[in-house]
């Protein structure tokens, strides 16, 4: 399989040009091997599904993983949480962390064509499983996990790129003029990702052993109202959410905030839904990259990002446990027994993905520490959220909900007493401390709306080039190069 549009396209125009420089190769084939041979067994079934999943956690060509690193290095770079390493010499890194970045920039390529190759796996699956004579109840079961791994890539897809090509199949012709797919309008985007959703709510409650970590009902539920949130569609949130929090899920926040990003604790009662990594899972480049903060603590080398700037980690109160969790400002060297103390100006460092059952610390290589895509916080502070927007001020329920979070971290009970806008500025504010490294910071100051992400940025020095084009970020150049059909996004051109 080959990532859509650009490998696609790019093998075919290859295949060409082989066929024209080689006029003696002549091949009959007996056989060949096509999607429709493959898929008999529930053994392929169910190979099909988890190698949907495995386009979470890896990639192809060996390059970082969408959950692991690549995607925060857009959304988390591209707001104002994070910045790229002093160390790092890649402009288009370098790019992407002070707002310049181009649609030739390769990591937002890089980001689409991930999205689309687990996408293209997903059609695949949801095309050929329903074929294949084996149980009821597993192969409905093991489409609708599809459906909710493609509605999530195209949530992402259309929050970073705006209208994008709606691909629901494996493309079965070689006719490149079939290949030029145009951009679908958001509202389609979305009426596709809510109608995959809905069909994976009926997914199990629950899974145990080998299958922990695969989606569930209420993960389906769960991420159904953050799309719902996004689109400002209030009263459909609510029903998800009420549904998460009171639907017997049996979610709920861990004691310890620490324990969310912890080998012992993961797939634990407050994960939702997480990408999934393991110490030596087997592929060389299925690595949970965000760990590697605390590889080059002793080699004189910076970690792979760092906080945007001091005032990141100065968000947090005295008696705030996250910020022990976020960052770190000294670790324990075993060679001399003693704290290695960082005093530089790019300190802290990030924390809350080191895997800290490693030994030594340093071979962050494996890192087990899962990705987590939602938390039951997340729910909490949307649930809030939601209630403020609907009662036009927050009542009860969401100051409840808000200060669950906040408890949990050794942080007072939010005022009481506030407005809507107050309210609403709060839980974007507890949403911050709450989330760094998680990827929601950038998707949280877009759907804001009007110039939240422009006057974010611009307080970091460093982001001061940021303008209204970056709300979206661009179609890759290679692709519009490729395929016609496609249209640069505003500012870009």
């Amino acid at each position: 399989m080959k990532k859509l549009h650009t490998y696609i396209i790019s093998s075919l125009l290859l295949s060409v040009a082989a066929l024209s420089s080689c006029n003696k190769l002549n091949e009959n084939p007996s056989s060949v091997i096509v999607s429709s041979q493959f898929f008999k067994t529930q053994s392929d079934a169910v190979a099909a599904v988890n190698a949907v999943y495995g386009t979470l956690n890896s990639d192809p060509a060996g390059d970082f993983p969408l959950y692991g690193r690549q995607l925060n290095l857009l959304v988390e770079n591209g707001s104002d949480n994070q910045v790229y390493s002093p160390s790092n010499t890649n402009p288009d890194v370098r790019a992407l962390g002070t707002a310049t970045y181009i649609p030739s920039n390769s990591r937002v390529q890089k980001v689409w064509q991930q999205l689309y190759y687990g996408i293209n796996r997903a059609n695949i699956a949801i095309d050929n499983i329903p074929g294949i004579q084996i149980d009821t109840v597993l192969r409905s079961r093991l489409v609708r996990e599809a459906k909710f791994i493609r509605a999530l890539l195209y949530f992402d897809l259309v929050r970073l790129y705006g209208d994008v090509p709606l691909v629901l199949h494996n493309p079965n012709s070689i006719d490149l003029d079939k290949l030029f797919v145009s951009r679908a309008a958001t509202t389609d985007v979305y009426t596709q990702i809510i109608s995959d959703l809905q069909d994976a709510t009926n997914l199990p409650k629950s899974f145990s052993g080998t299958d922990l970590g695969r989606a569930t009902g209420g993960a389906a539920h769960a991420l159904l109202a953050k799309v719902y949130v996004t689109r400002k569609n209030w009263s459909s949130a609510l029903t998800e959410l009420k549904t998460v929090i009171n639907g017997g899920y049996g979610y709920a926040l861990f004691q310890n905030y620490r324990d969310a990003f912890q080998k012992a604790t993961k797939n634990g009662v407050e994960h939702i839904f997480s990408v999934q990594y393991e110490t030596n899972l087997g592929e060389a480049n299925s690595v949970q990259n965000l760990s590697q903060s605390f590889t080059s603590f002793n080699t004189g080398t910076f970690p792979i990002d760092i906080p945007a700037d001091s005032g990141v980690s100065k968000l947090f109160s005295k008696t705030d446990t996250r910020r022990a969790v976020t960052f770190y400002d000294s670790v324990y060297n075993a060679a001399t027994g003693k704290y290695v103390v960082f005093k530089n100006a790019y300190t802290p460092y990030f924390n809350k993905f080191v895997d800290y059952s490693l030994s030594p610390l340093s071979i962050q290589s494996q890192s087990a520490v899962n990705y987590p895509v939602i938390r039951y916080a997340d729910v909490l502070l949307l649930y809030a959220e939601v209630l403020n927007e609907i009662n036009g001020a927050p009542d009860g329920d969401a100051y409840n909900a808000i200060n669950q979070v906040r408890n949990r971290a050794n942080v007072a009970n939010l005022t009481a007493g506030l407005g809507q806008t107050a309210f609403r500025d709060s839980v974007f504010l507890e949403r911050r401390k709450e989330f760094i490294q998680e990827g929601h910071r950038w998707f949280d100051l877009v759907r804001q709306g009007g110039t939240a992400l422009v006057d974010a940025l611009h307080k970091i020095p460093a982001k001061s080039a940021a303008g209204d084009k970056n709300n979206l970020f661009p179609i890759p150049q290679v692709e519009i190069q490729l395929n016609p059909a496609l249209k640069q996004n505003p500012g870009y051109n």
